[in-house]
């Protein structure tokens, strides 16, 4: 039974007004520059609605639900030949402005009928939204359609195929579960969109450090590829983009970090003091780097890194490695132990950490393998891509880049091994 106590009522019809002032206010200043009369709808139209929807709320449920239903249609009536009149005369068909009236009322019955929390928050997200129009359209304009369509594959592949897979295990050793294969491929996915959009807002022209930073959330691989190649064109510049390329080289140890901790946080635990330890030594290399050549005026680094944030093919392509690389671990470990696991953890790190992260971090959560076994082989994985990295730099840009970041790899990652070796175990 609801409270009608006399206070209660007041309070919500409060709430119910003061939802309507809100909105009103945004509204009224959006179309502050309008005569008296031709707005219309401002702060005062907009206080009343909301009284008027808490009024008519606690009216239908005091005498009888008709009542409300009878005030929202004489409501919507108003609302809808306002709509008309002024899309008549302003030859305005916007319906923002409708759609805000409306909410208005609905906020104010939702405060009459006691749920004052849900319309005061969602009162205030509106009010937002209405006063976000010039960044929302700015953030269209500059929105191309390849980022579209990635974004919308983004939700594809979450929010409807996701759901639809069976989380059972088949195959050998019931090791291949399609919902958890796909949902590690989502996690995947999710970090590199979030990696490209950074790098979007921020603008890669803002410098090579800050695009390799948030570029190698997305893929740091092919930031040493671009940066490499531009340091054949730009060999001046080698000191500038090796730093940028030691950044990116640093960024994948926290995101190792990230999805072990995703999938199996005593993992990334025991990874944390080895990982920190080359991402620490890596970046303060970089760092030095950068200080080194701020002397130089151009920044070869200012072009855009990725031209596609995500594609169906490489997703589905990361999923099926993905699960082939769950069947290896499971099938080397099962034959030749341990030495399976390394064996596969170094050839999977020439191409990719992630797949092998997400496979022994799933393994060790079930489980399946020693926990340090799977962060031995992380770790190796992790070397070898990216010394396999420092070999771009070589072969693609030219001996002063490759002397620059091998110099500071190879230390780096023989420092975090010995950190690992003498850090104490679980």
């Amino acid at each position: 039974m609801p409270d009608t106590a006399p206070h209660t009522i007041y309070w919500h019809l409060a709430v119910a007004l003061a939802i309507g002032l809100l909105i009103g206010t945004e509204r009224g200043w959006q179309f502050r520059e309008l005569e008296e009369g031709r707005r219309v709808a401002g702060i005062r139209t907009y206080g009343l609605l909301g009284l008027a929807g808490g009024l008519a709320a606690v009216l239908g449920e005091q005498l009888a639900p008709a009542v409300f239903g009878v005030a929202l249609g004489g409501v919507a009536a108003l609302i809808v030949a306002a709509y008309l009149i002024t899309a008549r005369d302003e030859r305005d068909v916007s319906i923002t402005g409708a759609t805000a009236q409306g909410l208005t009322f609905l906020f104010g019955a939702l405060a009459g009928l006691g749920h004052v929390g849900v319309a005061a928050a969602f009162a205030v997200i509106t009010t937002l939204l209405l006063g976000l129009k010039p960044v929302l359209h700015g953030w269209l304009r500059r929105i191309t359609a390849v980022e579209l369509q990635a974004a919308l594959k983004l939700l594809l592949i979450s929010v409807v195929l996701l759901p639809a897979l069976p989380d059972r295990g088949y195959g050998p050793w019931q090791v291949l579960n399609p919902y958890r294969i796909w949902w590690m491929v989502v996690v995947i996915a999710v970090l590199s969109f979030a990696g490209y959009v950074a790098m979007r807002l921020v603008g890669a022209a803002r410098g090579t450090i800050l695009t390799a930073l948030l570029g190698g959330l997305a893929s740091s691989t092919a930031i040493t590829l671009n940066f490499s190649r531009l340091a054949r064109i730009h060999p001046r510049a080698d000191t500038l983009l090796a730093s940028g390329i030691l950044v990116a080289c640093a960024t994948m140890f926290p995101r190792i970090l990230i999805v072990a901790g995703i999938f199996c946080p005593p993992l990334a635990l025991r990874l944390a003091p080895a990982v920190g330890v080359m991402a620490l030594g890596t970046y303060a290399a970089a760092v030095w780097l950068w200080l080194r050549a701020r002397r130089h005026q151009h920044d070869p680094g200012a072009e855009p890194i990725m031209r596609n944030p995500l594609e169906l093919g490489p997703t589905l392509f990361f999923g099926l490695l993905l699960g082939v690389i769950m069947l290896l671990a499971k099938a080397l470990e099962v034959w030749l132990g341990d030495a399976g696991v390394y064996l596969l953890a170094a050839v999977s790190g020439l191409t990719d950490v992630d797949a092998i992260t997400l496979s022994l971090a799933q393994m060790s959560n079930r489980g399946d393998l020693l926990l340090s076994a799977a962060a031995l082989g992380i770790l190796i994985a992790a070397a070898v891509n990216t010394l396999a990295k420092a070999g771009m730099t070589w072969f693609i840009g030219h001996p002063g880049l490759g002397l620059r970041v091998t110099g500071t790899l190879l230390p780096v990652l023989a420092l975090g091994l010995v950190v690992y070796h003498e850090a104490p175990g679980p």
